[in-house]
């Protein structure tokens, strides 16, 4: 019945707490909720993500932890990287194995990581962008860099869990004694955030860390005196002011201009080349020549005639430029501009923390993270040595017993069947001493020798309360750290084979570079545009009234003057504006191409204006329902194919017009199908970039026919039939003067039957 009250649904059990076998009801925005969050996180945690504590993502810390268990060390043999994924994949990451390859390719690749982990033989790729061969052809094995990393693991410093499968165990973070994270970089995508480090120099960073383990708590500006900026594998030079770079190590959010490191080769008679060294991090090479050589074919970089790539095992880009008296700053700018040579890279500190939380962390912040985790490294290190003292010192204790009584010993191992409980009782010896005297071969205790015992067992005493004192004292702990630090410092820093800074930081220089008119030679032409749209560009100014040929079925719609550095634009009737260089009009002597090859307007769409772009020109825009507003030729320039959306249409009210306001102005004239003419003020229409515009004029039937600016002091003029001219002077036109959205009154006799002005 209507009054009966529905019982609510118990809502549905996640995880453990569900029936299997059982169907339960559920609505399909909490099921589908309930699994993206599952989902997003294991992409946050488990993916994506590095740990701010060693600085690896899940797979890279599966693949060193594997390749140390496979026995790889950098002095040992080469291994097959097959073998390794396959150890990866079957015991700790259930995943493809053709991304946990390409993470052991990328950790070998010396132009992608700064301090490579995995030491490879074979083809790995290169910095043109080819693939690494595959897995079973290539070999690998741990660098020094990642031995630093594992160090410890078998000291108890950190925690292992199971694998997937619970028949392992792996370590949920390396100890890390190489401050990796900031030294290597990572980049990452997960779901609604992403990660984007850049890599530094490690032996900077060592810097850094020992004047915070001195000053804890020091400021982002002291730190950035040991850290300048990021170091890059393949160079190159950092052009970010130093203030930006401040702000982005604060906020742990930014990024950084680096561009290609050059010179200038003298070629003699005044001709010359310039020869690019080094190329930003992580812009493929091969890709790279291919759009400059694009730049060059398209005819897009007129002061650049050739481009050669003559790299073998250094890389060296030949630029050579059009003509000697070409400025090499200024053609190098030209190509920072429009080419990879110069790139901006990302900072996003997003990492996960040491309780597995992500969020963006300072340059300070990561680096007083990599100390408390080697500071908790320590402790746990000095425990677990502290246990094994105390073990070694028991089982000492025992052998000295033993010693003592050697004859008894040997008599009761000779003559008890269970000599074991007849030791512990007689000499008041441990379990674990028993066990340890027992298992001593005889030779071994004929060998024993008191005064070797204690003072082992003194040495042992002393290193023990060495140990225990550091486990409280905070201040030789930071002295601990600082050792290691200047120990890794003295392996990876600047001094060390490859550790020197690779990338310089340098003021950007102040040329400016050339606009791409400025780069092409200026001449003049006439625009030539047909009624179907095939467009062409004839050799200088042609009388507009001249008789030109058009393809069968086609005529006229556009002619005009124009010169060769122009930008056409072109309004459509869907009212976006679209920009054509004239440099890329096809030649005069054939009869053109669509205007549609050279931008994207839909086929539905049709031509509205065509006209020469005017620096600081405006116009008005308007709808064939008559609203339309003043629009700055500036606003419509577009940077794409696909155009600028300028005026706001629907199907029933397309773009209809263009009119160019010239200087002077004051009026606007409009005139409907109706044959109603209205004059009024310019200032009263609103100059916008994008919109649908103000009412211009009103209409009872019909819509908007054509308008023009004008100046009122000089009247309103038109051409009529037979070439005469039309002249309405102020006075007489002052009974069409109005507000705008009126709707104004019939036109003047003699006004043209189409309702156009001209």
């Amino acid at each position: 019945m209507d009054n009966e009250k529905e019982t609510p649904k118990k809502a549905a059990p996640s995880g453990a707490d569900r029936n299997p076998g059982v169907i339960e009801d559920e609505t399909l925005i909490r099921a589908l909720g309930r699994r993206y969050l599952t989902y997003a996180l294991s992409t946050i945690m488990h993916r994506a993500l590095p740990d701010v504590r060693d600085g690896l993502k899940p797979v890279h810390r599966r693949l060193l932890f594997a390749m140390q268990q496979l026995k790889m060390p950098p002095d040992g043999p080469f291994k097959k990287s097959a073998r390794v994924v396959g150890d990866v994949v079957g015991k700790y990451h259930p995943h493809g194995e053709s991304s946990v390859y390409d993470a052991l390719v990328r950790l070998a690749q010396d132009f992608s990581a700064r301090y490579p982990l995995i030491d490879g033989q074979g083809n790995f790729g290169n910095i043109d962008g080819d693939n690494p061969a595959a897995m079973r052809y290539t070999e690998c094995r741990l660098t020094g860099t990642a031995t630093a990393l594992l160090r410890g693991l078998d000291d108890d410093a950190v925690d292992f869990s199971p694998n997937y499968d619970g028949q392992e165990t792996e370590p949920d973070v390396l100890p890390s004694a190489f401050p990796n994270l900031l030294a290597n970089g990572a980049n990452g995508i997960a779901v609604g955030m992403a990660t984007s480090i850049p890599p530094h120099n490690a032996g900077e960073l060592c810097d850094a860390l020992l004047h915070l383990l001195k000053s804890p708590g020091a400021s982002i500006e002291k730190l950035m005196e040991f850290v300048p900026a990021p170091d890059f594998p393949t160079g190159g030079i950092l052009i970010e002011p130093a203030s930006s770079m401040l702000d982005a190590y604060k906020t742990g959010r930014g990024g950084f201009r680096l561009r290609s490191k050059w010179h200038k080769e003298d070629l003699g008679r005044g001709r010359y080349e310039v020869i690019v060294t080094e190329i930003p991090f992580q812009v493929q090479k091969a890709k790279l020549v291919e759009r400059i050589a694009a730049l060059v074919t398209e005819k897009k970089l007129p002061i650049l005639a050739d481009v050669r790539d003559e790299s073998a095992e250094d890389l060296r880009l030949v630029l050579e430029p059009r003509s000697g008296n070409v400025d090499a700053a200024v053609l190098m700018e030209a190509l920072f501009r429009q080419t990879d040579l110069e790139v901006r890279i990302p900072l996003n500190l997003n990492v996960l923390d040491a309780k597995r939380t992500p969020r963006v962390m300072s340059l300070g912040e990561a680096l007083q993270s990599f100390i408390d985790h080697r500071r908790d490294v320590l402790l746990r290190r000095s425990r677990h040595r502290i246990s094994k003292i105390d073990a070694r010192a028991e089982t000492l204790d025992g052998y000295i017993i033993a010693y003592l009584n050697l004859d008894r010993v040997i008599e009761i191992i000779r003559e008890e069947d269970k000599p074991k409980p007849v030791m512990v009782a007689e000499f008041g010896l441990t379990d674990n001493q028993a066990e340890a005297i027992l298992n001593m071969r005889l030779r071994s205790l004929r060998k024993l020798e008191e005064m070797e015992l204690r003072a082992e067992r003194d040495a042992l005493a002393t290193e023990r309360e060495t140990l225990s004192a550091l486990l409280d004292d905070e201040a030789a702990q930071s002295k601990a750290l600082s050792e290691e630090m200047r120990e890794t410092k003295k392996k990876f820093g600047q001094k060390s084979p490859g550790g020197a800074r690779r990338t310089e930081i340098a003021e950007a220089p102040k040329v400016e570079a050339p606009s791409i008119e400025a780069m092409i030679d200026k001449e003049p032409i006439t625009v030539i545009c047909s009624e179907n749209g095939w467009i062409r560009a004839m050799k200088g100014h042609v009388a507009l009234d001249s008789e030109v040929k058009y393809k069968d079925g086609d005529g006229p719609r556009f002619i005009f003057h124009a010169q060769t550095t122009d930008r056409l634009l072109m309004m459509a009737s869907n009212g976006r504006f679209y920009t054509i260089g004239a440099d890329k009009l096809p030649g005069g002597r054939s009869m053109g191409e669509p205007v549609r090859l050279l931008v994207d307007l839909p086929n539905e769409e049709r031509m509205v204006a065509l006209f020469a772009h005017k620096p600081g020109a405006k116009g008005i825009v308007a709808t064939g329902a008559g609203r339309g507003f003043v629009l700055s030729e500036a606003d419509a320039l577009a940077q794409t194919r696909t155009g600028k959306q300028v005026l706001n249409t629907d199907p029933l009210a397309p773009a209809a017009l263009y009119r160019r306001i010239e200087d002077g102005d004051d009026t606007v004239v409009v005139v409907g199908a109706n044959r109603k003419l209205l004059a009024f003020p310019l200032e009263e229409l609103p100059e916008m970039a994008r919109g649908k515009g103000v009412l211009l004029q009103r209409y009872k039937d019909g819509g908007l026919a054509d308008l023009r600016s004008v100046k009122w002091d000089e009247g309103l003029k038109w051409t009529m039939g037979g070439g005469n001219t039309r002249h309405v002077q102020p006075d007489e036109l002052a009974q069409w003067r109005g507000k705008r959205a009126g709707a104004g009154l019939m036109a003047p006799r003699g006004f043209p039957r189409d309702n156009r002005f001209d």
